[in-house]
């Protein structure tokens, strides 16, 4: 008897319920099931624990700070704190709101990813029943993985984040999520006064949300990290090892999908995803925009905590250390978006900003966030004197 389920002639698997019931919840969800990115994000962050609000006392004290820190940061950098006209507003988060409100803003990088992904090719070598079958996983289970590496991105960088920009990539956030008990927790193990290491966060949080909103610099971004993403290159071979021992055969559902949730718990292995000359050629480009951007938030950061932090110089050397103490989970992300914060690219970025102001002023430097065209090139960024040569012709300027 034919089906009426329109789904059943695209579905691999309808002989076999399990797997038919999958392909049928995740697909209908799109390219990522994002009702189990939630879930995961929220059970990675907060590990599996209930959370409390945030302390209405925290609140108060978080806007203090907030309101020196845009103080501070506007006199040096004389940027909006906000964008498109509307003003930024830094709020205390609990881990779980941080997460969510991360898995949004990620949603288009995300989602953008998860169609690259899906358009891979099966190796000719594998064909007949082994093709069916491989390629039926691919499609049922692929926004299923998905979900997991988004929700695993959010849930990972919660635990440890103290703002929305533990990757410097633009938000179309116009709020900050703080997350103080991160801080806290992170003040009291290094033994630093938490009030230091929170003005010390809200300084970085709105110079990085204030240059990240200019419009070229934010499209510049943008453009280059749809590009790398583009790039991805996907590698169904890799996805066919990792499922080889499934037993789809066994007839038992509880255990094809134990070894279903055996299977998924690596995202990196899943994606199958490999680094492309595409996304190659795209590195540095993405490269020079980072360090410039890292190494001009550093520097508003340095020269308005010296002057306000008793605790100034242990906090910056414990803070550069945590930076560059990376996880599993930080590579994960970093390969995904290529948005990697080497010591290396700390220190190009810092060698730009002190090269232009060694040979000219703040308001020179500036000019980084006034015109499209005066973004650097890699080669400018290794080579500052260049960069203030080009943008002192007079076609640039009239630019």
């Amino acid at each position: 008897m034919a089906s009426d389920d329109p789904f059943d002639e695209d579905n691999p698997f309808g002989g076999l319920p399990f797997l038919g019931d999958l392909g049928k919840l995740f697909n209908a969800q799109g390219p990522i099931a994002w009702d189990i990115a939630r879930q995961f994000a929220y059970q990675i962050a907060t590990e599996g624990k209930s959370e409390a609000n945030v302390d209405p006392l925290q609140r108060t004290k978080l806007a203090e700070l907030v309101r020196v820190a845009e103080l501070h940061v506007a006199n040096i950098t004389s940027l909006e704190t906000g964008s498109s006209g509307k003003p930024v507003s830094l709020e205390a988060a609990t881990r779980s709101e941080w997460a969510s409100a991360t898995l949004e803003a990620y949603r288009p990088l995300l989602d953008r990813l998860a169609e690259r992904l899906t358009q891979g090719t099966l190796p000719s070598e594998i064909d007949g029943a082994d093709a069916q079958i491989l390629d039926g996983l691919l499609r049922a289970l692929n926004p299923m993985m998905m979900a997991m590496s988004a929700g695993s991105i959010a849930g990972h960088l919660a635990t440890k984040a103290f703002g929305n920009y533990a990757l410097p990539i633009p938000r179309p956030d116009h709020q900050i999520l703080i997350l103080i008990n991160n801080i806290e927790a992170f003040a009291e193990e290094w033994s630093l006064p938490s009030a230091d290491v929170q003005l010390w966060v809200c300084v970085s949080e709105i110079a990085t949300h204030s240059v990240l909103s200019v419009n070229h610099v934010k499209t510049a971004f943008e453009q280059l990290l749809q590009r790398y993403v583009d790039g991805f290159q996907t590698d169904p071979r890799g996805f066919e090892d990792r499922f080889m021992d499934l037993d789809i055969g066994s007839g038992d559902p509880a255990e094809l999908q134990q070894q279903l949730q055996s299977a998924l718990s690596d995202p990196e292995n899943l994606l199958g995803a490999l680094r492309s000359d595409a996304q190659s050629a795209v590195i540095p480009d993405l490269e020079a925009l980072l360090a410039v951007v890292v190494g001009y938030v550093d520097y508003v950061v340095e020269k308005v905590a010296q002057g306000l932090l008793s605790s100034y110089d242990s906090l910056s050397e414990v803070v550069r250390r945590r930076r560059f103490t990376t996880s599993a989970s930080d590579q994960f992300v970093e390969k995904l978006f290529g948005v990697e914060i080497t010591a290396d690219l700390v220190d190009r970025g810092s060698t730009f900003i002190s090269g232009v102001l060694d040979r000219a002023d703040e308001v020179t430097l500036a000019r980084l966030w006034n015109d499209p065209k005066a973004l650097p090139t890699p080669n400018e960024v290794d080579a500052p004197g260049l960069w203030l040569a080009r943008i002192d012709l007079p076609e640039l300027d009239q630019g």
